[in-house]
C-alpha cells in the first residue's frame, strides 16, 4: 500500500481519540473548571454537533479546492482547535475549541475516502479505505486508553497537548506524503441534496441518529459509572477502555462481514443486541460488558452507513458526509439525554436504561423502513415484468 495511506491513518487516528478520550476525563474537567458532570457531558454533544453542521457544510462549501489543500486545512483546523482546549482558561472557551476542532471531522474522512481510492487500483480500493480508517479504530484501542491514562496522571490539559501534537505530525505527513492532484468534487450539489429528500435515506438517516445515539448515551459518562456506580478506582477507568476499543474492532469487522451478504438482517439483528446489552448494562456495569458494549455498537457502524449509501444512489460525497453528521448527531442526542437523566431524571444509574430505550427507537425505525422495502419491491418487479412484455 502506498505511504500516503499511512498519512490519512495518522489523521484519523488524531481526529478519533479527541472525539472519543473526553469521556474519560469527564471528572477531571468538571472538577477543574468548577462546573457539574452534566454540564462536562456537553462537550461531548458540542463537538458531535459541530460534527454534524460541519460535515455537509465544509462539502458544500469547498468543492473547488483540490483535494490535498483541503485535507491539510482541516488538519491545522484540527491543531488549532486541540490547541485551543488545552490552554482554555474556562468552560465556554473550552466548548469553542471543541467545535473548531469538530469542524474538521466529518468532511477529512469524506474526502480522505476518496482520495484514498485515488492511490491504489480499482481492485484494492477497499483495501485503502479500510487501511485509513484503521486509524480510527486504533484510536479506540490504544489513543483513548493512554490519553486517559495521561489525563488523570499529569491533567486533563496534557491529553489535548499530545492529540495537538500528533494533530501536527498528521498535517507534516499528510503534506509531504500524499501526492498532490488538481481533482475536485465535480458533483452537482442541489441534485446530491434532492436525493437526500428520498423517503428511504431520510429513514436510513434517522435510523443512523436513534441506532447510535444509546451508544454515546451511556459512554459519554462511562467514566463515572464505573467509578461511582461500579466502585472501580479511576486508575482502572483506563484499561477498562481499552476492552471497549478491542469490542469494537471485532464488532466493526463482524458487521462489515455480515452485513455485505445480509443488510438489512444485520442491521436489525445488531440493533436488538445493542438494545439487550444495554439494558444488562444498567442492572451490571460488570468491566467485561465494557467490551461487549464496544462490539454491540460498532456492529452496527457499517450496516447503518451501507443502509444510507444504498438508497443515497447518485449523491455518494454528500450521503458520505452526512451520515458521519448523522452519527454525531446521534452522538449528541445521546450525551444530552444522558445528563438530562443525572440532573433531572432517575440519575447516573439510570443512563444505560434510557440509551437501550434510544436505541430501541432506531430499531423501529429499521423495521419499518425494511417492511416498505418489502412493500415496494413486489411493484418494481410488476414493473419490470410489464416493461419485458
Amino acid at each position: 500500500m502506498p505511504i500516503a495511506l499511512w498519512a490519512l491513518a495518522i489523521s484519523a487516528f488524531a481526529i478519533g481519540t479527541t472525539e472519543f478520550v473526553i469521556m474519560g476525563l469527564l471528572p477531571e474537567v468538571a472538577a477543574n473548571l468548577g462546573t457539574t458532570l452534566s454540564s462536562a457531558g456537553l462537550l461531548v454533544t458540542g463537538y458531535a454537533l459541530g460534527v454534524f453542521v460541519g460535515a455537509p457544510l465544509v462539502t458544500a462549501t469547498t468543492g473547488k479546492l483540490p483535494r490535498k489543500t483541503l485535507l491539510v486545512s482541516l488538519m491545522v483546523l484540527f491543531v488549532i482547535g486541540n490547541i485551543g482546549c488545552a490552554i482554555a482558561p474556562d468552560y465556554t472557551t473550552l466548548m469553542i475549541s471543541r467545535i473548531v476542532a469538530s469542524f474538521s471531522h466529518g468532511a477529512f474522512f469524506g474526502v480522505g475516502s476518496v482520495v484514498a481510492t485515488g492511490l491504489v487500483p480499482k481492485e484494492k480500493q477497499a483495501s485503502a479505505i479500510a487501511l485509513m480508517f484503521t486509524g480510527l479504530t486504533v484510536a479506540n484501542v490504544l489513543g483513548v486508553p493512554f490519553g486517559t491514562w495521561l489525563g488523570q496522571m499529569y491533567g486533563w490539559r496534557s491529553t489535548f497537548w499530545a492529540v495537538s501534537a500528533i494533530g501536527v505530525v498528521a498535517l507534516l505527513a499528510t503534506a509531504y506524503l500524499v501526492p498532490r492532484s488538481d481533482d475536485r468534487q465535480d458533483a452537482d450539489f442541489r441534485s446530491e441534496l434532492r436525493v437526500l429528500g428520498r423517503p428511504q435515506v431520510l429513514l436510513g438517516l434517522l435510523m443512523t441518529v436513534l441506532g447510535f445515539g444509546g451508544v454515546f448515551a451511556a459512554f459519554t459518562y462511562i467514566a463515572p459509572i464505573l467509578t461511582d456506580i461500579t466502585g472501580f478506582q479511576p486508575g482502572a477507568v483506563s484499561p477498562i477502555l481499552l476492552l471497549f476499543g478491542v469490542g469494537l474492532v471485532g464488532g466493526n469487522l463482524l458487521g462489515g462481514k455480515f452485513a455485505d451478504k445480509y443488510l438489512m438482517p444485520t442491521l436489525v439483528i445488531s440493533l436488538v443486541l445493542l438494545a439487550g446489552v444495554l439494558v444488562l448494562f444498567s442492572f451490571t456495569s460488570h468491566y467485561k460488558l465494557v467490551g461487549l458494549l464496544g462490539a454491540a455498537a460498532f456492529a452496527t457502524v457499517p450496516p447503518l452507513q451501507m443502509r444510507v449509501l444504498e438508497k443515497a444512489t447518485g449523491a455518494p460525497n454528500l450521503a458520505s458526509s452526512v451520515n458521519i453528521a448523522a452519527f454525531n448527531l446521534g452522538n449528541a442526542l445521546g450525551a444530552w439525554l444522558g445528563g438530562v437523566t443525572i440532573d433531572h431524571g432517575p440519575g447516573l444509574h439510570a443512563v444505560s436504561l434510557v440509551a437501550a430505550l434510544i436505541t430501541a427507537g432506531g430499531l423501529v425505525v429499521a423495521l419499518i423502513s425494511w417492511k416498505l422495502d418489502r412493500k415496494t419491491a413486489p411493484a418494481v418487479s410488476l414493473k419490470a415484468a410489464n416493461k419485458a412484455c
